[in-house]
């Protein structure tokens, strides 16, 4: 494995050698199986860094196996003695969360400030799901009969597979694993091949917790297929394309087992006359390129209204001129994108929207980096396309990288209808300051969430997921909580008491 060192400490470098080829099971780090399917490549210089084994189908097997035996130990506990093992593992975190933050930083090309941002959010859902778990795990309702108890108690699933992407793969750990076990449950983290490294760091902290709860295996499809589909796993949470969202659900659909996917998103950015205009083109800037574009709720059709494109896009583009592209451990505003694959992709959608006709107004090319040891990496220069139609290709698809692509319109009701009009439904923003135009915005844009003057927000206590071709199921607040808990209803009559009034045998004057 190449070690040398051109960014960052040593302790990162050696750490990300340690955890190549291993898993996290039930006795901390083991090795995987002999099967090598990957190397792990530094984006920002396409070094190897370390490399992935695939599990065997019996290592899976015993994960899954002492799973369930750990979320039966899990569940035997209090909810305050829960709620306080997770809190641990969260202070565990935050000690080593420089460290993890790093190796994110060096396995995805992610700047180091959003990296370092992204631990603190899975933190705080930590934290969150913590005591929410522990607040109410039931309700009682007005019997229905005199003299009875009528009440509903939440259950765990049992145990919850959790398959990650690369963009967020620490806080979309814990938007899901945390909720699931809060209510109950053992999870399997099954990690993304770009991001396995870290994933395998953050989980360390979980040693404070029943040997076997929470586990974390690397993996080809094979290895998800196997846990999708086995029989003592219980719950899916799926972040990743529509294709492989697809597979999920009908292997789910199977055996009816539970699941929840987040799939993908296109984002509208409507800019109207009343707006800020110095405020939104900044907000604008950060919703299109952070994390390079590489995030479900980015940007990716930005609305102005014809009234003030002009103006707009002045301070639009001085703000994505100033954006400093380099490697995620110096001093930059967006860093490489996560591999060769994902570059390759998004310049093919490029130059399709630019056959079709759309002009490049910035950026669209490999920026010029002058630091030698980066020439090799996956960069792409943040780029804006204007111009833009909605009979061109890239208004139906999802861009997810560096490019932003602006659409002039000349009425409320068409940006509306622009917004609407894609397969996906995940978040949509608005800039303006006309209550009308808000107020329609919050009744009628087709969204799992929308943010009026605010962009790319989240909130623990508050829901999170799409509609449409963004999936289906919610994360975070108490919608994401019962995402891993079945519901029971249950009815005592504790003075054993005869039901005359509608027990066989039937009274006569009842019959017709």
């Amino acid at each position: 494995m190449n070690t040398t060192l051109h960014r960052g400490s040593r302790v990162a470098h050696d750490t990300m050698a340690a955890l190549s080829n291993s898993y996290f099971g039930k006795n901390g780090l083991a090795k995987a199986g002999d099967e090598k399917f990957a190397d792990v490549l530094n984006p920002s210089t396409a070094e190897v860094i370390g490399s992935i084994s695939d599990l065997t189908e019996k290592q899976v097997d015993d994960v899954v196996r002492d799973a369930n035996a750990a979320q039966r130990e899990w569940y035997a506990l209090s909810a305050l003695d829960r709620a306080e093992l997770i809190h641990e593992a969260g202070r565990r975190v935050r000690e080593d969360q420089r460290l993890i933050a790093e190796i994110l930083s060096t396995e995805t090309g992610k700047p180091f400030k959003e990296s370092y941002d992204e631990v603190s959010w899975a933190i705080t859902a930590m934290d969150y799901f913590a005591e929410v778990g522990r607040h109410a795990i039931g309700t009682v309702q007005g019997p229905a009969t005199a003299g009875q108890l009528h009440y509903t108690i939440k259950e765990p699933m049992g145990t919850a597979v959790i398959i990650l992407p690369a963009n967020y793969p620490i806080v979309l750990s814990m938007w899901t694993g945390a909720a699931a076990l809060a209510a109950g449950n053992a999870i399997i983290i099954k990690p993304s091949e770009w991001a396995t490294l870290t994933t395998l760091a953050f989980v360390r902290a979980f040693e404070v917790l029943p040997a076997g709860l929470v586990q974390c295996v690397p993996g080809t499809a094979r290895t998800s297929s196997q846990l999708v589909s086995h029989a003592d796993t219980h719950q899916v949470s799926f972040t990743g394309s529509v294709p492989t969202g697809r597979i999920v659900a009908k292997a789910c659909a199977d055996t009816f087992k539970p699941f929840i996917i987040e799939a993908s998103g296109s984002d509208p950015f409507i800019v109207m006359p009343s707006a800020n205009l110095d405020v939104a083109a900044r907000g604008a800037a950060f919703a299109a390129f952070i994390n390079g574009g590489q995030v479900c709720t980015s940007t990716e059709k930005l609305i102005v209204h014809t009234d003030v494109y002009d103006e707009f896009m002045g301070k639009f583009r001085k703000h994505i001129a100033a954006l400093r592209v380099g490697h995620p451990l110096d001093k930059v505003d967006v860093g490489p994108m996560e591999n060769a694959r994902e570059l390759a992709r998004v310049t093919r959608i490029l130059e399709r929207a630019i056959e079709q006709g759309a002009q490049v107004t910035l950026g669209g090319r490999r920026p010029a980096i002058a630091d030698e040891s980066l020439a090799s990496g996956f960069f792409l220069e943040p780029t804006i396309l204007e111009g833009m139609t909605r009979d061109m290709d890239i208004y139906m698809q999802e861009i997810f990288g560096p490019v932003v692509a602006v659409y002039r319109v000349s009425s409320f009701d068409d940006a509306l209808d622009l917004a609407n009009g894609s397969p996906f439904g995940l978040g949509a923003n608005l800039y303006s300051a006309d209550i009308v135009e808000i107020d329609r915005a919050n009744q009628e844009l087709i969204a799992g969430m929308v943010w009026i003057n605010a962009p790319l927000l989240d909130n623990d206590a508050g829901p999170f997921g799409g509609r449409k071709m963004s999936g289906i199921g919610r994360q975070l607040g108490a919608e994401g909580l019962d995402t891993f808990r079945h519901a029971k209803f249950i009815i005592v009559d504790a003075k054993q008491s005869e039901q005359n009034f509608w027990w066989f045998p039937y009274d006569d004057s009842e019959a017709f």
